[in-house]
């Protein structure tokens, strides 16, 4: 796999990372209206969201929105040495897989994720997020997929 142009995704990131949870929000908004039944996934003492909205306004899944937002800034840090994070993001694979998240959800080109990130990415840039931009944050996903991917394997 092509490795992702570091520049571009430094540059985009930047203005998403200056309001996180707000860009955050955005991705899960997304995520929720193309695979619904990920809502049930989330559950906090016991607790069912009735509505993605209930879900997106609770203090806890607020939290989780956070935790997602610094994965990828770690990725961004990390964009030209990803395998120093192989085991962290198998790690993060296993606990996916442990809740009931299917791999499928990620998988590149088809999978609900990565559609989400770069619907966010778009919302966030608007004209400046160009085809160059969206090809190497697609790479970027790939790669962070791929080593999430070991988690699901259980190697």
């Amino acid at each position: 796999m092509e490795r992702p142009e570091p520049e571009l995704i430094r540059q985009s990131w930047r203005a998403v990372s200056r309001s996180p949870l707000e860009h955050g929000t955005v991705l899960f908004a997304r995520l929720f209206a193309l695979e619904p039944e990920l809502l049930p996934l989330f559950q906090y003492n016991g607790r069912q969201f009735s509505s993605p909205e209930d879900c997106l306004s609770s203090p806890e899944f607020l939290d989780h929105i956070r935790k997602v937002m610094l994965v990828i800034d770690t990725a961004v840090t990390n964009v030209e040495d990803l395998s120093s994070l192989e085991e962290y993001l198998a790690g993060l694979g296993r606990k996916h897989r442990a809740v009931g998240v299917k791999l499928s959800s990620f998988s590149v080109g088809k999978g609900t994720v990565g559609e989400s990130l770069l619907y966010m990415l778009e919302k966030c840039l608007g004209p400046a997020f160009t085809p160059a931009m969206r090809a190497a944050w697609s790479q970027l996903y790939g790669l962070v997929v791929a080593a999430m991917s070991r988690g699901w394997d259980g190697e």
